[in-house]
């Protein structure tokens, strides 16, 4: 008797992993992987709709007399301005919260956003013909309605309890260097044009800020990372400008193959130097622990545990 063949790649065929194609799963491991560790931007809903408003103005402006049209486009011009402004402004301050140790943004974005917020909208009121004071107190109310949503810029530098400035300033200017490699590697990748790729850079740069946290947590750490945040990271951010240039006109396999391992290697040296210094902290405050207990107990105190 005949008997019909089926198996793996069969049209009926039922895959080992799953019932999803393979495509489907691995796009759905890239995508994942693109996304670990990111966060969406906050605000994001209303400083895009600062972006579509002033468009309005644009179309309008041209049906009017030439002061008043003037006036209209440099409303407009300020809102975008002030959105562009307050969406870096708001990026800069989620950067500066996930840090333990930061120095303030050098410039006040959403402040100064909040500010051409009410000029722009100052002048296209005015621009509408209205009396210059209404025009004035709604400016104002839209300056204030700006800072009430969006909050001000952190005004002061962020560092650690018992760490001098010194100290504090010198592990966030190397972190902020380890940082700008990192994006120059994040840059270089894209020109590879390979998302899976870009994905595996990115799992990377996410090992790496894990380390840039425990610094940060314990300055002690700076001296033992630091041929980490400088020679190795720069050595993987010109391997990674190396492969993409090379990838990008030839895209050979064994070139995406050996760059894959080479990455697969530099995260796992980078999450055990951060595993080691977890390791030594909490070697270093045991010790701490019972130095205290043996000082006490010769003290003739009873320590409970």
């Amino acid at each position: 008797m005949a008997k019909r063949y089926g198996g793996e790649f069969s049209p009926t065929g039922q895959r080992p992993d799953s019932g999803a194609p393979r495509e489907m799963v691995t796009a759905e491991r890239i995508t994942h992987a693109s996304f670990a560790g990111r966060k969406p931007l906050r605000h994001g809903a209303k400083i895009n709709l600062m972006f579509v408003l002033p468009l309005l103005s644009f179309f309008t402006a041209f049906f009017q007399p030439v002061t008043a049209m003037a006036t209209d486009l440099a409303g407009a011009a300020a809102i975008l301005l002030a959105a562009w402004l307050t969406r870096d402004g708001v990026r800069a301050e989620d950067a500066f919260n996930e840090r333990k140790v930061a120095r303030r943004p050098a410039i006040p974005r959403k402040i100064f956003g909040s500010v051409l917020t009410g000029i722009g909208v100052f002048l296209l009121v005015f621009g509408g013909q209205w009396n210059p004071i209404t025009a004035t107190l709604i400016g104002l109310i839209a300056a204030g309605l700006h800072l009430f949503s969006f909050g001000l810029d952190p005004l002061q530098d962020k560092g650690l309890e018992g760490v001098d400035r010194f100290q504090t300033d010198r592990i966030a200017r190397k972190i902020e260097e380890a940082e700008a490699v990192l994006s120059e590697m994040t840059n270089a990748i894209k020109r590879a044009r390979d998302r899976e790729i870009e994905a595996r850079v990115a799992s990377f740069e996410e090992t790496v800020r894990q380390m840039f946290r425990q610094v940060e947590a314990d300055p002690r750490d700076l001296a033992s990372s630091r041929r980490y945040l400088g020679v190795y990271l720069q050595g993987a951010r010109d391997a990674t400008v190396q492969f993409a240039d090379l990838y990008a006109r030839n895209r050979e396999t064994s070139v995406r193959a050996d760059y894959m391992a080479f990455l697969d290697d530099m995260e796992t040296n980078f999450a055990l130097r951060t595993q080691k210094m977890l390791t030594d902290d909490r070697e270093g405050l045991d010790i701490e622990i019972e130095v205290l207990r043996e000082r006490l107990n010769r003290e003739n105190l009873r320590i409970e545990g």
